[in-house]
């Protein structure tokens, strides 16, 4: 089966914006509980469909579809969780690692965060001076709760 492993961290400074090009996103999701979520996704010009199991540790089953774009667009608007997620995805690679830097837009404007797709849940990891605070288990960081309670409406003691 097909697991996700991964960490997240919240972004320091903007020495990163010169180590990759930035690439529109789009996303929404038809369903977000604990157990599982299927999100709906415009990467560039691409649509998918993924669905995610639950997280247990840094780790979680996920399953990702290519869909028509027109489909993407329109599950977005018209069936999906609103607001959407909206942000600009970096990917830059680093000390043989491939992070994915999220600098949202929208309702989530302010928050960047950086994701690590590992192998297994102990690789070792060497950090780049951009990175900050680790969020991997802290679940306000989840894309899917991010569309249901948005970075602009969390209070100054929760940032």
């Amino acid at each position: 089966m097909p697991t996700e492993i991964e960490r997240k961290f919240l972004v320091t400074g903007d020495r990163w914006r010169s180590l990759g090009e930035g690439k529109p996103y789009w996303q929404g999701y038809l369903t977000a509980t604990p157990e599982r979520s299927v999100r709906v996704r415009i990467a560039g010009d691409e649509g998918f469909l993924t669905i995610k199991g639950k997280t247990v540790g840094a780790a979680r089953l996920e399953y990702e579809y290519a869909i028509p774009v027109d489909h993407a667009r329109e599950m977005l608007q018209t069936l999906c969780i609103q607001p959407l997620i909206q942000k600009i995805r970096y990917r830059v690679e680093w000390e043989g690692l491939l992070w994915e830097i999220d600098e949202f837009a929208g309702e989530n404007q302010g928050l960047t965060i950086a994701e690590v797709e590992l192998a297994n849940a102990d690789q070792a990891i060497i950090f780049p001076d951009w990175i900050g605070e680790e969020v991997t288990h802290d679940s306000r960081y989840y894309n899917s709760n991010l569309a249901q309670r948005p970075f602009s409406q969390w209070g100054s003691g929760e940032r």
